[in-house]
């Protein structure tokens, strides 16, 4: 295949669980292109099968600074070495890597997807030292960037203040799903008599309301919480739900397929997105688990952010919570919980919004980056 079709998409993490990266993927491979998929080889990586090709770099380190410099360093000499038409970086913890071996090829056009407002995180904003080094190498590439795309309207706007650059949006909205082999409750080790709550992904970090989400459950009857994927505050709940008893009302499955957490979802009856605005990044933020819930006609309850809340309200798929503490979110979830007839209504909107709401409308924009070639 000629050089003219082939793109190296390149992530930091290990490709498994990563579903914006997998849709951007495919849609480019759809358009024509050759597609090469680079990421990071973890100790507990999982055996994937894509349609395009993957490859997974192996490291010395899996975390830190010296993480990010060996990552970073053979990601370098990687690309450097493997001729293509594109490379496209996805967020800041690629970027330097990318956009220093497109400075040596200069048959090859750079593309960022940044998927948040990275140096705003909150492990970022703990740390000021190592948030001014990721801030440096920002400053230093972003306004030299040709070609830009980001989740939302918000970000993109604080990125073309900041840079005086014109960012574009690709949401991350959840294909249109139909489950084909729904697993029942019994199967998927969910109680059948209670009022189902879920939060998931692989983002259950610090300031994303999980841990009151879990404290909450003490005041709940009749519900049971599934907290389903990974993140750095799970361990810390388990021991919160083991010293308070609540191992009948929350239960824990680890990150898995998408199309194997989507039978969790699609079971829920309430889906939690509480993400807390103690950041620039979160305050912004608009999580996939948000489409993913309204593509499984769950009802969703949320903490009061911009993106967030336009969505919920434009399409009436839910409830908006205006102060995140653990009283507060059981004396609302019981409240949800006896009104049936706004779940249904919450329900019933969610068919309608995924009409409008998914990646097949969504990717019309990736065309402008990735235009159709013929093979």
């Amino acid at each position: 295949m000629s050089i003219n079709n082939k793109v190296i998409v390149t992530v930091s993490n290990d490709l498994y669980t990563d579903q914006r990266v997998h849709k951007v993927c495919s849609f480019i491979e759809h358009q024509g292109y050759d597609v090469l998929l680079v990421g990071r080889l973890k100790k507990d990586s999982k055996e994937i099968k894509r349609t395009y090709s993957t490859h997974r770099l192996k490291l010395s380190f899996s975390k830190g600074p010296l993480f990010y410099a060996e990552f970073n360093l053979r990601l370098f000499f990687y690309l450097l070495f493997r001729k293509s038409a594109i490379i496209v970086s996805n967020d800041l913890d690629t970027l330097l890597a990318c956009y220093s071996a497109s400075k040596f090829k200069f048959d090859t056009h750079l593309i960022y997807d940044t998927h948040e407002y990275f140096t705003e995180v909150p492990e970022l904003v703990a740390r000021p030292k190592v948030q001014k080094t990721w801030e440096g190498i920002e400053g230093w590439i972003f306004p030299k960037l040709k070609a830009i795309y980001t989740v939302n309207e918000s970000i993109a706007q604080l990125y073309s203040k900041k840079y005086k650059k014109e960012v574009k949006v690709v949401r991350n909205i959840s294909p249109s799903f139909q489950i084909s082999n729904l697993k029942t409750k019994e199967e998927l080790g969910i109680p059948s008599d209670k009022f189902v709550i879920i939060i998931q992904g692989a983002g259950i970090n610090i300031d994303r309301g999980a841990e009151e989400a879990v404290e909450a459950m003490k005041e709940i009857e009749g519900a049971v919480l599934l907290i389903v994927g990974d993140g750095d505050v799970v361990s810390k709940l388990k021991e919160s739900v083991s010293s308070h008893h609540l191992e009948e009302k929350v239960k824990f499955f680890p990150k898995m397929s998408y199309d194997k957490m989507m039978n969790y979802t699609t079971h829920a009856e309430l889906g939690l997105t509480l993400d807390k605005p103690t950041n620039i990044n979160y305050r912004f933020s608009l999580p996939n688990k948000l489409f993913d819930y309204i593509h499984t006609n769950t009802p969703i309850l949320s903490t009061d952010l911009v993106e967030v809340k336009n969505i919920i309200e434009t399409y009436q798929v839910g409830k908006i919570i205006s102060e995140l503490t653990s009283n507060n979110l059981a004396k609302i979830i019981n409240e949800i919980k006896e009104d049936k007839l706004s779940l249904d209504t919450w329900k019933n909107n969610c068919y309608k919004a995924k009409e409008e709401l998914n990646w097949e409308i969504e990717c019309e924009t990736l065309k402008y980056f990735y235009p159709k070639i013929e093979n």
